[in-house]
This record gives C-alpha cells, structure tokens and sequence, in this order.
C-alpha cells in the first residue's frame, strides 16, 4: 500500500469509526479515558525510552532547544499527560446538550443540541502529549481523530498511540477512533488535507510554515492554533510590584509555550517608574532585551531591536520591549504584530482596564495577570486541544465544546405548517 493509499484508508476507516463512537454513552467514553491512563502508566518505561531516542536524534540534527524541549515527556509534563486523561474523563459530556430552548406561537419547542463534529485531523508539531491530550477530548466529544505528529517526535507519538488504541480494544470504543499516521513524509500532510469526504475538521497546531501549508492546501475547514505572539502592556498605572511580577512570571515560569510573553510595550509615563525594575529583573534571569531606541536609553544593557523582533515568537530568553506614547499606540502595535493569542494590561484604572478589554479582539484579553493563565486546564475546560486563533467556530484555548457542533431539534404534539 503507497503513502497515499495508507492515509485514504486511515481517513476511511476513521470516518466509519466516527459513527460508532458518537453513539457512545459517557461512561463507555470515560472507562476508555480512565483505562489509557493505566495503560500509559504500565507503559511508561517503553514510552520514555522511545521519548529519549527522538531527543537524541532532535539534537544530532541541530534541531533548535525550544523545539527539544517541546518534545521532552520529562515527569511533570508525563504527571499532567496522564492526570489530563482523567480529568477529562470527570469532566460534563457535552454530547446531547439541549440549550436555547424555547417555545414558538404554535406551541413547537425549538432548542440546539450539541453533537459531535465526526472525524477530526490533528497536525502538530514537537510535543507527544498532544497526541494523548487531542485524542482524549475528541473521543470524549463522540468524535474520531487522524494524528499526524512531526517527524521529530514520531517514535513517542507511536508508542503513545499504541497504547490508546489498545485501551479501545478493552472497551466499547473502536481502535479506529484514534488514528496516527504512521510514516513521517510530508507529502502524508496533502494527502489528509485532500480527504474532504472522510475528514471533517482539520486543526494545525505548529510554526508559521506549517499553519501556511494546511491553510493554503486544505479543502477542509481548517481551525488554525498559530504562533503565540503574546502582548504585556503596562500603563500609565501600573503598579510596580504587581508589574515586575506578572511580566516575569509571563516570560520566565515556562518559556517553550505558546502563552508566553514575547513583548512588552510600556505607557511612557510608567518608563521611570516601573520599567527599570521590571526590566532589572528579567535581566537577573537571563533574559536578553531588544528594545526601541527609547528602551535602549532607558535600559544600557538592551540591544536595539530589529523590525522582525515585534513578530517574533522567541520561546527562549528574549523579550521585545517598546516604549508607547499612549495606550491607542499599544493597541495598534497589538493589531499589526500580534496573533491573536493573548493581551494583558497591567493597569491600576479601571476605565484602562475595560478599554483595553473591549478595543483589543484577541482569543484571550486579562487585566493584570499572567498570559500564562491562557491555558485550558486554568480556564476550567481540562485537557484542550490548543489555542485556536480562528475566530470562526471556537475561539482561543479549545476545550470539549469546540470540538462539538449544534443541530437544531424540534419538539411537537403535532404542528403543521400550513
């Protein structure tokens, strides 16, 4: 069977899959969820050795440190892989949902229900945990999901994949509702993107070059999880404790993560009150700041920052820093050169504040805070599937009802339409 065969009838099998596992009830989908976590965990061993041998090979090639450290199951990711799987089994099924209902003139009640979306393909980059995290909440929201991780990670996301396909043989959901492509040619992308009969959603979670392929390629809808161009923007206001705090804590607490701050953008009249701490203390850290020509006064230990640097997602120790003559400059640089990830203001006004939350239309919008918060498990909905910076259909971290649709359902005692 050829390559293009190999993904046709993954793409097949999953779609007759999609069908069973939609008229699953929730405790057939949670004893699924709750016995991959056994298994993963009797497993470990394996796993990690393969993890291991896709590291060492990541690095004889030159692959960069952020992206290594992506692919690392090291023992808090491993703790939070497999606790995931868990919560989301204890999480509400969304599927069969009735919402909106209401009651027509002629007595027909008319409401929405959540069904699931069918066959979902997920093409990522790096990190094995997605593969367990995307295939927990597609099958918890009654869907079917084709995998197709990076070559970097191909060894883990086997090992990972063989093990949630056969908890699926110990229970009621079909092995076939969780699909990896096995073969790590990048042709296997066009493939999937061509099965528009099989495949009804596609979601890309990488860097710039693969977000543009599936886009420019797909003849399925496509769901982008894009760079994390990630915005702090102090005001006027700004305390400087809680300042010096959140931007740290956004920038230091995990660097290799789409929610991380890139850039900082400071009000000018908080440069001789707040920056100079802030930045005092992410120098202490490590960190390397590029900054405007007004930065660079401000701060001597700065390096002048190139016009590619505000659209950078860095995921390492470097932060762009711009000084701001008032807040509508902030927000026009938030416009032009992020992604629609996440925004925070620090600010001690609250006019500020809820400025700030109605002009700037990213996926998530804080006050004061850490982006870090921007994150599914911190928002309440376990395990997502990513950050979606699509504005259609779900927008930022995606849980289960993104991964749902809604039908309208119709209750009677026998209207006629006349």
């Amino acid at each position: 069977m050829n390559l293009e065969q190999q993904v046709q009838d993954l793409a097949r099998r999953a779609r007759a899959a999609s069908i069973r596992v939609s008229e699953l009830g929730s405790d057939a989908k949670n004893t699924w969820l709750l016995r991959c976590a056994e298994r993963l965990e009797a497993a470990k061993p394996r796993i990690l050795a393969a993890n291991q041998q896709d590291m060492e090979d990541a690095r004889s090639k030159g692959v960069a440190a952020p992206m290594v450290n992506r692919l690392a199951l090291e023992e808090g990711k491993w703790q939070d892989m497999v606790a995931g799987l868990r919560d989301v089994a204890a999480l509400p099924d969304p599927v069969g949902e009735v919402t909106g209902l209401r009651v027509r003139p002629n007595g027909l009640r008319v409401g929405r229900m959540r069904i699931p979306l069918g066959v979902i393909g997920i093409i990522y980059e790096s990190r094995p945990n997605v593969t367990v995290d995307a295939a927990a909440l597609c099958v918890k929201a009654g869907n079917a999901v084709i995998l197709r991780g990076g070559s970097e990670a191909i060894r883990s996301n086997l090992a990972l994949a063989d093990e949630l396909r056969a908890a699926a043989d110990d229970t009621e959901v079909p092995a076939d509702a969780i699909c990896i492509v096995p073969r790590t040619d990048r042709s296997a992308i066009d493939v999937l993107l061509r099965c528009d009969e099989q495949v009804d959603l596609i979601i890309p979670r990488g860097g710039p070059g693969l977000i543009r392929r599936v886009t420019e390629n797909s003849r399925i809808p496509v769901v982008k999880h894009d760079a994390g161009i990630c915005h702090v923007y102090l005001d006027a206001s700004a305390e400087p404790e809680m300042a010096t705090a959140i931007v740290r804590d956004s920038k230091i607490r995990q660097m290799a993560v789409c929610n991380a701050v890139e850039t900082l953008l400071v009000h000018r009249d908080a440069v001789q009150t707040v920056l100079p701490g802030v930045l005092k203390e992410l120098h202490e850290e490590g960190v390397e700041i590029r900054g405007c020509p007004r930065t660079c006064e401000t701060f001597s230990e700065a390096v002048p920052a190139a016009e590619a640097d505000w659209s950078a997602e860095y995921l390492d120790r470097i932060l762009a820093v711009r000084i701001v003559d008032d807040m509508d400059e902030a927000i026009a640089h938030i416009q032009k050169y992020g992604s629609d990830h996440t925004e925070v203001i620090v600010t001690s006004d609250y006019r500020s504040s809820q400025a700030f939350l109605r002009r700037v239309g990213s996926s998530t919008v804080g006050v004061n805070c850490s982006t870090g918060f921007s994150d599914g498990y911190q928002l309440g909905l376990g395990a997502e599937i990513g950050i979606s910076t699509s504005k259609l259909h779900a927008f930022g971290p995606m849980g289960l009802e993104g991964l749902t649709t809604l039908k309208f359902v119709l209750l009677g005692d026998g209207q006629l339409r006349e």
